[in-house]
């Protein structure tokens, strides 16, 4: 039985759904809409434009990698507002962050769309100015999608900055600081086991973060976005099934995942890819403090690691009763 919206609900809901809408189609759509944009102007009398396009590309192709182009405009458009409501999503600080050094903050968990990360990171609807005076955060995406014409700029304008170590390791070497480098850590391989009740981080063999922020000095930060994994739900699919066996090998093919998730419609509320409105609350922890080597050895990577995991766990279990979490749910890594 299909459950219907009803007919008569707030401008304010209805503004909420369209913000969130947009931001789904364009996570799945508007990159490959950009593509074929670009292709078919080729073989229209407006072929200039995509030739014009293509030449700004090439003098503009180093600014992804080099901090990226961040535009207060798009970060401060009400459109994020109301994306923000919509779930709602808050943004909790723990710890002052000093705007004279540079930081890793390190996400967990990816979610399916990463919405806390986007929503608290690529705009300023949830107040990080506010809170976090003087930083200014760059999430990253993967670099597959820096090279889509159009949509490229618009991920930019979000301070969006390619998955790579050189774009990372140019904004942590500013001396003056400032810089937030947000890494959601599990990546996309982490979508495929997001649902409700989920909370199993990829994040064993994951130590790239922490030899960047030994060889920078940088300190790690952990958040975690309680309700990230509550807003979608996924067909089924454990380890070893044909269907997480192909998910994986389509993963390693392409470089993202395709998790099989599904949730409301715009109408209705009994199936399609809207998310549900369920709360998010991404809390940000204290700063660990990490010694400046340039060449760590296995070891002193492994021994930074596991203190961040312990560091990670604190946060989730000072936390979690607050935001719904039952007592006897802990954090498991894989």
């Amino acid at each position: 039985m299909v459950k219907f919206a009803p007919l008569k609900i707030p401008l304010e809901r209805r503004l909420q759904t369209a913000a969130v809408l947009q931001w789904v189609f364009s996570f799945l759509a508007l990159a490959q809409c950009c593509l074929v944009l670009f292709i078919a102007l080729l073989f229209t009398r407006f072929w200039l434009i995509s030739v014009l396009y293509a030449t700004w590309w090439f003098l503009d192709i180093d600014t992804p990698s080099k901090g990226g182009r961040p535009h207060r405009l798009l970060r401060q458009s009400i459109v994020w507002r109301y994306f923000k409501d919509y779930f709602p999503i808050t943004l909790v600080k723990t710890a002052d962050l000093d705007p004279r050094q540079n930081y890793v903050l390190a996400f967990h968990p990816h979610g399916v769309l990463i919405a806390g990360a986007f929503a608290n990171f690529c705009t300023e609807a949830t107040g990080f100015p506010d809170l976090f005076p003087g930083m200014s955060p760059y999430l990253l995406m993967l670099p597959l999608w820096f090279r889509v014409p159009f949509f490229r700029d618009y991920i930019l304008a979000g301070g969006l900055i390619p998955s790579d170590r050189d774009s990372a390791s140019y904004l942590l070497r500013k001396k003056d600081g400032g810089n937030v480098v947000v890494i959601a850590i599990g990546g996309a391989p982490e979508s495929l086991d997001a649902r409700p009740g989920a909370y199993t981080l990829l994040l064993k063999n994951r130590k790239g973060f922490i030899k960047l922020a030994i060889q920078h000095g940088t300190p790690l930060v952990p958040a975690f976005s309680f309700g990230e994994n509550e807003v979608f739900d996924q067909v089924s699919n454990p380890k070893g099934t044909w269907l997480r066996r192909a998910q994986e090998k389509l993963q390693k093919i392409m470089g993202v995942a395709l998790p099989l998730f599904h949730a409301r419609g715009v109408f209705q509320y009994s199936f399609g890819l809207m998310p549900y409105r369920k709360p998010i609350f991404t809390v940000v922890g204290k700063p660990l403090k990490v010694e400046m080597k340039s060449n760590p050895s296995p070891e002193e990577i492994d021994e930074l690691h596991k203190k961040y995991i312990e560091h990670l766990c604190q946060l989730f279990e000072e936390h979690k009763t607050k935001y719904g979490v039952p007592e006897d749910v802990h954090l498991t890594f894989i």
